[in-house]
């Protein structure tokens, strides 16, 4: 947990405010801001935020690392008249809003786990069935409905979920500075497009991983952004690496200005499935601090941090026995150690609750909020509202805060089962002279290993040619895994290594055993075992 801030007192002399707690975020609500229940209804984390946050420094400003394009964003002025909204008794004619009467859905209705009976079995024996309707604010049922989140709403996100997501952060990572602000957003992949835009120029140069989320990297090169590999262990990105390629940065040599954006998957790391410590995370952000870099944290693995691996025979760690040991047990993120402001954190429902919901968040300071906010005004404008809406039911007025925790809780506890089925099959049917990994702690992939240099006949086949045969060979025997070069930051760079990544989030025990067999069978055929 992070420590209680400090304010200072009419006396001058500072006086410890409690950070927020689960218990305690029904009483932040009943002194805090209304909610704005309009259409496109203005709102910011600061409404929502609990007395604790004043209390700390402001972030550091970001002004030279903001592009071109981004500093040339003006506010949208049919956006900005909205604020106009919320006047007594006003009539607008100003805005294009359609009327609700001619939105074509009366009602939705869902059906939802009851906590903490989440499983498929559970949830349709005794889960809860949702409703939201038109008129569900005018008769006083709920503080969101269908005539608002069907219109046209604010760039940041509805003012509903925004409640919820500030909340929420504050809740898991009470992040160090003041003026943090949180921004909805349609997914990280959306968030990080915009991300570059904001930040980079053509030419530019993004720190990265080694091995790479490998759409990330798609998504930067055609707008002339190029990845800059940094080195990485069992423990993911090395910030010696890191210090060696900044401290020594030839920018004629390079053609290119020296890095100053890092972009990071810290839990569970895809490809590797590698996961920082808090002490790396501290040793990367001094590193970063030492160079001016700014950080990009993406972070959709996050809650998949797993229970310990404890071996076929081992006996498993009892599960955390309530809120508290599930915090305690994550590895506190680059957002809550961030003293300056230098982190963007991407937060995403993908891998929690939906990836086709299409609903993340940013997290950032105020300066950098307010020009994604711009971006998005005349872009993606904001997430779907009936996702928001499917959301804002299930997380805030069916489970709560204390709910999602429980849910969460559960998840840790299936991916460990199926992050063991996987291991345990590796450790059954590979060839452990020429396979090996470690267990991942977090996220949903598997690393693989496999010693290319032992195959017998190193001398005529390259290392490309080896990959692609194990591949291809396990394609016809029935299982798809993916190679590693895939996720090379840059493919330029001659692999010493070979790796291929295996996914448990989906296949069954039965299936995830019968997959790993046919792939140590290609192993096998290949090495001529």
């Amino acid at each position: 947990m992070s420590p209680p801030a400090l304010d200072v007192g009419s006396t001058g002399t500072p006086v410890s405010i409690s950070p927020l707690t689960v218990d305690g975020i029904a009483a932040l609500r009943a002194k805090g801001s209304k909610m704005p229940l309009g259409v496109a209804a203005g709102s910011s984390s600061d409404m929502f935020k609990s007395p604790a946050c004043f209390a700390k420094p402001k972030a550091k400003r970001w002004d030279h690392v903001i592009s071109l394009e981004s500093r040339s964003r003006k506010s949208s002025t049919l956006k900005g008249a909205a604020k106009y909204m919320k006047n007594p008794g006003l009539i607008s004619l100003g805005g294009g809003l359609p009327s609700a009467d001619y939105f074509p859905f009366e009602h939705i209705d869902f059906k939802v786990p009851k906590v903490p009976q989440f499983s498929p079995e559970e949830t349709k024996e005794t889960g809860v069935l949702l409703k939201a309707t038109k008129n569900d604010i005018r008769e006083g049922k709920s503080l969101y409905d269908l005539e608002i989140c069907l219109n046209y709403g604010q760039a940041t996100g509805s003012a509903q979920m925004i409640r919820w997501v500030t909340e929420h952060t504050e809740l898991i990572h009470n992040p160090p500075y003041s003026d943090w602000q949180c921004c909805l957003t349609p997914g990280s992949t959306a968030a990080w497009d915009s991300t570059l835009r904001l930040f980079c120029e053509r030419g530019d140069y993004i720190l990265m991983e080694e091995y790479t989320f490998v759409s990330a990297l798609e998504t930067a090169l055609p707008l002339g952004v190029k990845g800059l590999p940094v080195g990485m262990d069992e423990e993911g990105l090395r910030p010696d690496a890191l210090d060696e390629i900044l401290s020594n940065w030839d920018e004629t040599a390079r053609g290119a200005r020296k890095p100053f954006l890092l972009y990071t998957i810290p839990t569970g790391q895809n490809p590797t499935g590698a996961t920082q410590s808090l002490e790396r995370r501290k040793a990367v952000y001094q590193v970063a601090q030492k160079h001016g870099v700014y950080i990009i944290e993406d972070e959709p693995y996050y809650f998949l941090q797993m229970q310990p691996y404890a071996g076929a025979e081992g006996k498993a760690v009892p599960p955390p026995a309530n809120h508290d040991e599930f915090l305690k047990s994550l590895v506190p993120s680059y957002l809550s150690i961030d003293v300056d402001g230098r982190v963007c954190r991407l937060e995403s429902f993908s891998k929690v609750i939906s990836p086709g919901s299409r609903v993340g968040w940013l997290v950032a300071s105020e300066q950098i909020i307010e020009r994604f906010t711009r971006q998005f005004e005349v872009s993606t404008q904001n997430p779907s509202g009936f996702s928001q809406i499917a959301l804002y039911k299930l997380l805030d007025e069916q489970w709560g805060h204390a709910g999602y925790l429980d849910w969460l809780i559960h998840l840790r506890l299936e991916y460990t089962n199926r992050r063991d089925s996987l291991i345990h099959a590796c450790e059954k049917y590979f060839p452990t002279d020429i396979v090996s990994w470690i267990p991942p702690a977090a996220g949903m992939f598997h690393w693989i290993e496999v010693d290319w240099r032992k195959h017998p006949k190193i001398a005529s086949k390259t290392h490309d040619e080896i990959e692609e045969a194990i591949f291809m060979a396990a394609v016809e025997r029935g299982v798809l895994v993916s190679r590693g070069s895939w996720f090379k930051a840059d493919g330029s760079v001659k692999e010493e290594k070979m790796f291929f990544r295996a996914t448990f989030a989906t296949a069954s025990e039965e299936q995830i055993f019968q997959a790993i067999s046919r792939l140590a069978d290609a192993v096998k055929q290949e090495f001529g075992l």
